[in-house]
């Protein structure tokens, strides 16, 4: 199955392009972190916190590895962490093409400052810690990544189509 897999930091855009991407597309959006929230029944700011970091990554691949047995095409999102683990790295290549959302730390800051809910961002200076994990994972989403777009000053019909362009001419199927 050829699905589009959206990965990014925090505030690049996959919930927000991969919903309009699906519509667009006419396929399903599944959201990995609306899965985990689902199947245990609270939120994720209350995974971290009572069972930590590492346990909810487990989480993340377990739901990865759920939508291998998907039989329709699907536009799916994942948290911004989920590429760092490298038992992640085949599963997302298995899954389909892997589209990096990239976008500048202003334009992250920007659109994050007010969140409330990611466990990765609470307490301290918002834009060092941006930059930090950022420092951290962009190699990563580069490199798990078939295909990159930038989010940064785009309108989402810009975004969708050139999402469908170069996913057109990419097909792994």
């Amino acid at each position: 199955m050829d699905h589009i897999i959206l990965i990014g930091f925090m505030g690049a855009g996959k919930t927000a392009v991969g919903k309009r991407l699906a519509r667009q597309m006419d396929l399903t959006f599944v959201d990995t972190d609306d899965m985990i929230e689902e199947q245990q029944g609270r939120s994720i700011s209350d995974i971290f916190a009572k069972n930590g970091e590492a346990y909810f990554r487990s989480l993340e691949t377990e739901v990865l590895c759920q939508l291998l047995d998907s039989k329709e095409r699907c536009v799916i999102s994942v948290g911004g962490g989920l590429p760092v683990q490298k038992q992640n790295w085949p599963v997302l290549r298995e899954l389909g093409t892997v589209v990096y959302l990239e976008a500048e730390i202003d334009t992250l800051l920007s659109r994050l400052k007010y969140d409330t809910k990611r466990p990765k961002l609470q307490g301290g200076n918002l834009k060092e810690k941006i930059e930090t994990l950022m420092e951290q994972r962009k190699d990563i989403y580069v490199k798990t990544a078939d295909l990159r777009v930038t989010t940064d000053n785009r309108e989402f019909h810009q975004i969708l189509q050139e999402i469908m362009e170069k996913t057109a001419g990419y097909c792994k199927m």
